[in-house]
């Protein structure tokens, strides 16, 4: 008998991985958020809000729950966690 994965419970890994991995992302755009209210910059308001969005989105991606063996749940990661912030 070969090693089994539990992949219900490896996708949670992975979701709980790239929560941590988002969070000092999306500090960082809190942080953007209030100078841009702070310079009455509505444009960057809304830039920065939607890239917020797309950080919460991550744990979402359809690429982790179609993942069938834990080298392709490994490889799922969304392009928006390797961009860089605005600053």
């Amino acid at each position: 008998m070969g090693i089994f994965t539990d992949m219900t419970k490896a996708r949670e890994i992975k979701r709980d991985k790239l929560r941590a991995e988002r969070r000092p992302l999306l500090e960082q755009l809190d942080v953007e958020f209030m100078r841009a209210v702070e310079a009455g910059d509505a444009e960057k308001q809304a830039l920065i809000a939607e890239r917020k969005q797309l950080l919460r989105d991550v744990t979402a991606d359809p690429v982790i729950d179609a993942a069938t063996t834990p080298d392709e749940l490994k490889a799922a990661r969304p392009a928006i966690l390797d961009e860089k912030t605005q600053s």
